[in-house]
């Protein structure tokens, strides 16, 4: 059966490959982000798309009008960089949920699905590397990234009691660091792979010798790639609980240890200038997945080093054509 869909946030890297599996099932797809057209990473003549801002309730009313279940992709985010440098930015998302939650309820929205992050676990819980990996009630009690973090948590909470309150079927997923092509990979927002494998490209073609790393790259993280993303968001969405969901890879590895697989990929050995006084969030972090493993039978499928591969190539392909570089580092 086809149903009509608003993905929010559909100009963004998780976004668009959601239109894109919507699409390609023969869906109706209603497509809203902030940014203008061009700038989106994937962009779909086929969907209706909203250039808007979705803090403004109106404008949440306005694209859910009619739809059937709403994917909610939208927020203002970017690496650790960014979140620990505009944390009243990221806070400001928090009317995005909370005006769709609204909107949803007016429209009798069948289903709505949240983004939520790692970011909302307890920071005293992640102060090694290497540690055992999170599990979904380890966000409590609540000390999450400052800024980011508390607007993530709390939009959790917010679906939670639309839910109870209202019989608004919701969905929730924690992302632990999505990665792969056609995302962002300069300019301030581009996650740690995209970041690295920019950096070591960049050397490369430069016949540079060594590339900065922020920290003392020994702190550790695991990294989903995108297929692996996309196909754990639907199985959540499709499922019927609506309790929260971790959804990443356990294959936690130090920025050290990447940096090496990157240079495996690329041919090429660097030097590590590591910068202390840059930002490095929490000292380690991994995701478990036994929840979402028992319960729905799904666990990621495709390795750190595999996933870095093709993330690899398409920057590479990216930075010597010079084509959409604009595009792709700018948000």
């Amino acid at each position: 059966m086809k149903y009509k869909y608003l993905v929010c946030g559909a100009g963004g890297f998780i976004g668009g490959y959601i239109t894109k599996k919507l699409l390609d099932e023969g869906h109706e797809v209603v497509c809203a982000d902030i940014k203008p057209l061009e700038y989106w990473f994937q962009n779909f003549p086929e969907a209706k798309n909203f250039c808007l801002d979705l803090k403004e309730f109106e404008n949440c009313m306005k694209v859910s009008q009619g739809v059937d279940y709403v994917f909610n992709m939208a927020c203002n985010m970017g690496g650790m960089g960014f979140i620990e440098n505009n944390k009243a930015e990221c806070m400001l998302s928090v009317l995005i949920n909370t005006n769709l939650l609204r909107s949803c309820v007016e429209n009798n929205i069948k289903r709505y699905f949240f983004s939520s992050s790692a970011c909302v676990y307890n920071a005293s819980k992640q102060k090694d590397v290497f540690i055992p990996a999170l599990k979904e009630s380890d966000a409590y009690p609540a000390d999450p990234e400052d800024g980011y973090g508390w607007e993530k948590l709390f939009s959790e909470r917010m679906c939670r009691h639309f839910t109870e309150d209202f019989n608004l079927d919701t969905r929730v997923l924690r992302y632990h660091n999505v990665y792969g092509p056609l995302g962002t990979f300069d300019g301030g927002r581009e996650k740690a792979p995209a970041a690295l494998c920019r950096k070591i490209i960049t050397a490369k073609l430069n016949n540079e010798k060594k590339i900065d790393v922020w920290g003392d790259g020994e702190q550790t993280r695991s990294f989903m790639y995108i297929d692996d993303c996309v196909s754990g968001t639907f199985k959540i969405f499709e499922g019927t609980s609506s309790e929260v969901y971790n959804l990443g890879s356990n294959e936690q590895v130090s920025i050290n240890q990447m940096i090496e697989l990157i240079e495996e990929i690329s041919g090429y050995k660097v030097e590590k200038n590591y910068q202390l006084d840059k930002p490095k969030g929490v000292r380690g972090r991994s995701s478990d997945n036994e929840k979402i493993k028992k319960l729905l039978s799904w666990e990621p499928s495709i390795s750190l080093k595999t996933g870095l591969e093709t993330t690899y190539s398409w920057i590479f392909n990216q930075i010597k054509s010079g084509e959409n570089t604009q595009k792709f580092s700018k948000f």
